[in-house]
This record gives structure tokens, C-alpha cells and sequence, in this order.
């Protein structure tokens, strides 16, 4: 939603002022209240049906696909809570604000933690407190950001200039935003779409596959989120300022610096949870009913999930240019383009890989996702640096392999007997050590030859 709405509203604050920009924000939290309200409605009541869609492989197990339907009943409303949130940020980013609203998502964590260590025990099945804590993290999502909402003089209950009784909160901006707002979601959410086809056929594998593929996701999304997501929302509103006011080779410098500083930052990311996949799941999971056989499953997962996240992360910024121009119509063309990928190579993967087939599959597919945007946008835009940041991810990439051959070689070291620690469950304190450990060199390994290679991001870095 942000990326259809910060566009509009940096257009309205940019040629009508603050105070047309304020109607609109407060005409579209009216409009998603209703909305979205009556969507969770829908599909609280329908809940049975969606997870039927979703994960046909549990009707077989009638006590599964009844806790399922009653757990996604209970979370429904976190997609209007969540929606909520995402206005609030867009309005902050549009105003420069950025710690807030980038803080905002760990109050989900936050909420899920209180909730299981008070509630957990007042149910017979302990993860119906999970569920709540979801909910209740997307309501202190948008009720965090409240304040600062109000402080930048926005409010929730603006009209607009002609209002009236039929529309009393209708804004001319709002059709803007609808318009713009479906195939910008659809264009952003092909990763997760991806997930969502991966769930489904991995109801057909063995028992587990699905569990291995989201633990797996819960990680690589730790690069992405930290880095992929922020860096497409800060990098929007000023894209979308440029594109209204006609800068466009100010959008292209933006466009070029914002994606090499990405990959300087999550290319060594990637390589790193590729050569540290088993100690970093064996030290996060590896106790109680996690067992060494499923930190195996978890990461070879791993290792195929996060052969992607440079296209997942690049993805992002690439996006956020296209929707600075009002343009959401290429990356959802291209996000087609890319499920259609993901759905054939998970078909013809998933026999012979198993769930790492469908893991592969997704890879694959955010590839080809970010190298046509790419191209599409080079075509538009014409030059955009691409040899520059050819230069400049070829050195990031041959550092990041230098650094995860040594990761590797330092965390399964026999030599030390390293390597033994890994396949036993417990010993999270000395994981922990030999693990941190083993990422403070790499870092410094790949400081140090981003030094030697004349890093441009890296002298970036140093100066800020």
C-alpha cells in the first residue's frame, strides 16, 4: 500500500501543499477502515474455504485443518491492522521520517513474546497465544507511530475541499491511489505469492517440508527486512520527488546508488548464510523437538532460499523507481512473468530436490524477476550506470566468496573439532560463541579486501 500511496501523496505535498496532503492521508485511513474491515469480516467468516486454498494437503488430517481455521480466525484482523500501519508509514516517510516507522515491525515480535509467556498456559493448545500475540503486534504496529503521525500535522479526520454528504471522505487523490495500488501490490508481492505456492505443494512432501521451508524463510528475511525493505522505503520518497518535479537524471543517480549500496550490504549476507547455513540453524533451532535431522532439511533450505536474496533485495529498489513514476503497471507484468517461473521449476524440482526443489525454484524466479525490471528500466530510463554497477558488484562478489570460504572453513574446522558441535542439540551458549565468532572474522575479512579492492560503498560507508 505505501508504494501506490507515498507517490500520490508526495505529488499532492509537492504541488498543492501540506494541508491537501494531510486531506488525503485522512481520507484513506477512513477508506481502509471500511475496506479492509469488511475483508477480515469476509474472511473470518470464510476462513475454512481460504485454508482449503492454501494448504488442500491438510484436509486429510480433519484435527490440522481445524486448528489452522481456528488460528487464521484469530489472526484475520491483523491485515487491518497492518494496513493501518503501512498508511502511517508512508504518511511519515513521505515527511522524512523513517526511525519510527522502521521500528514499528518489531512491536509484532514483541507482542508475540508477551503473549506466550503470559498466555501460552491458559490454553489447551499453547500456539492460540501465538496467534493472538500476531494480532495484537499489528495493532501496536500502527498505534506506535500514532504519535509522530500527529506530530507532522496529520490527522484521522480531515475532509477534503468539496466534501460531501454522499462522500464525506472522498479525495480526488484516492482514485489515484486505487489505481495505482493493485498492480503495485501484486508487482511487490511476488516473493511472497512464490511462498504461497511453495506452502502448497509442500503439503504434498513429507512431513516437515513445510516447517524446513519456513524456518528457512524466517532467516533470509533478516537480510531482506534489515536491508531490502528499508532501503526501498527510504529510497521512495525521494525517487517520487524527483519523478514529480522531473529530475530524472537525479532518479537515476538515486536509482544507481541505492542498488549498489544494497548489494555491498547483502551480497556478503547471502554468501554468508550459504557457508554458515548449518551453524547458524543448529545454534537458532537445535533443541527440544528440533532435532539435527530437521537443521539439515532447514539448511539445505537455506542454501537454495538464499541463493535469491540479491534479486529479492534488488527487487525493491527497482520497484520503488517504477512506482516513483506512477508506473505500477511493468512490475506486475513482470511479477506474471515470474510466478509462472516459479511455478514450472517447482513442478519439475520438487520430485527430485524435494522441498530444497521448491526453495531452488523460488530463487530462480526472484532472479528473473529482477533482471527483466532491469532491463525494462534501462529501456525507459536509458543509461543508468549499469557499468558502473557491474564494477561495483563484481567486487562486492568476490569478496563475499573469499570471506564464505573462509566462514565455512572456520565453522567446520576439524581440526579444532568445531565441526562436532553442530550436529548436538543444547549447548546454545557455545554455539553461540564459535558462531559469533566465526562472523566477526568474516566481517573483517571482507572489510579488509573491499579495502584492497577500492570498495566505492565501502569509502561511502567510512565517510557517513
Amino acid at each position: 500500500m505505501s508504494s501506490a500511496f507515498i507517490p500520490v501523496v508526495t505529488e499532492y505535498q509537492t504541488k498543492h501543499g501540506r494541508d491537501e496532503a494531510n486531506r488525503l492521508v485522512s481520507s484513506t485511513f477512513i477508506f481502509i477502515l471500511i475496506f479492509v474491515g469488511i475483508i477480515c469480516a469476509l474472511g473470518i467468516i470464510f476462513a475454512p474455504a481460504i485454508v482449503s486454498a492454501i494448504a488442500p494437503g491438510f484436509l486429510k488430517e480433519p484435527e490440522k485443518f481445524s486448528n489452522t481455521v481456528f488460528l487464521t480466525r484469530i489472526m484475520f484482523p491483523f491485515l487491518l491492522f497492518i494496513s493501518l500501519a503501512a498508511l502511517t508509514m508512508g504518511a511519515l516517510n513521505a515527511r522524512g521520517v523513517f526511525f519510527i516507522p522502521a521500528l514499528a515491525p518489531a512491536m509484532l515480535n514483541v507482542a508475540i513474546i508477551v503473549c506466550v509467556l503470559t498466555l501460552s498456559m491458559q490454553f489447551t493448545n499453547p500456539i492460540v497465544a501465538v496467534a493472538i500475540g500476531v494480532t495484537a503486534g499489528g495493532l501496536v504496529q500502527f498505534l506506535i507511530q500514532v504519535p509522530s503521525f500527529f506530530r507532522q500535522g496529520y490527522s484521522f479526520s480531515h475532509y477534503s475541499i468539496t466534501p460531501s454528504p454522499r462522500r464525506p471522505f472522498w479525495h480526488p487523490g484516492l482514485k489515484r491511489i486505487g489505481l495505482l495500488i493493485i498492480p503495485s501490490t501484486a508487482g511487490l508481492a511476488v516473493a511472497q505469492i512464490n511462498i504461497f505456492i511453495s506452502t502448497i505443494l509442500a503439503s504434498y512432501l513429507a512431513e516437515g517440508s513445510i516447517t524446513y521451508l519456513y524456518y528457512s524463510m524466517r532467516l533470509i528475511q533478516f537480510p531482506i527486512g534489515i536491508f531490502g525493505v528499508a532501503m526501498g522505503m527510504a529510497v521512495l520518497p525521494a525517487l517520487s520527488e524527483h519523478s514529480v518535479k522531473g529530475e530524472m537524471e537525479k532518479v537515476k543517480e538515486d536509482f544507481s546508488f541505492a542498488l549498489r549500496l544494497l548489494f555491498f550490504i547483502t551480497v556478503p549476507a547471502m554468501i554468508g548464510l550459504i557457508a554458515l547455513n548449518v551453524p547458524i540453524v543448529s545454534t537458532l533451532f537445535q533443541r527440544g523437538k528440533f532435532e539435527y535431522a530437521a537443521t539439515i532439511g532447514t539448511s539445505d533450505a537455506l542454501m537454495f532460499y538464499s541463493l535469491g536474496i540479491w534479486a529479492i533485495v534488488g527487487v525493491r529498489v527497482i520497484a520503488a523507481t517504477f512506482y516513483s513514476m506512477q508506473d505500477t503497471k511493468t512490475p506486475v507484468k513482470v511479477a506474471a512473468a515470474a510466478m509462472i517461473i516459479n511455478v514450472v521449476f517447482s513442478l519439475l524440482l520438487m520430485k527430485p530436490m524435494k522441498h530444497n526443489g521448491l526453495a531452488f525454484a523460488n530463487a530462480i524466479a526472484s532472479g528473473c524477476n529482477f533482471v527483466l525490471l532491469f532491463y525494462f528500466l534501462r529501456k525507459r530510463l536509458g543509461g543508468i550506470g549499469t557499468k558502473r554497477m557491474l564494477n561495483s558488484f563484481t567486487k562486492t562478489f568476490i569478496a563475499s566468496t573469499i570471506m564464505g570460504l573462509a566462514g565455512w572453513f572456520i565453522a567446520r574446522n576439524e581440526i579444532w573439532s568445531i565441526s562436532e558441535i553442530w550436529t548436538m542439540s543444547g549447548y546454545g551458549l557455545k554455539k553461540a560463541v564459535y558462531l559469533g565468532s566465526a562472523i566477526i572474522i568474516c566481517g573483517g575479512i571482507y572489510m579488509f579486501l573491499s579495502y584492497l579492492l577500492k570498495s566505492e560503498e565501502l569509502g561511502y560507508i567510512i565517510k557517513r
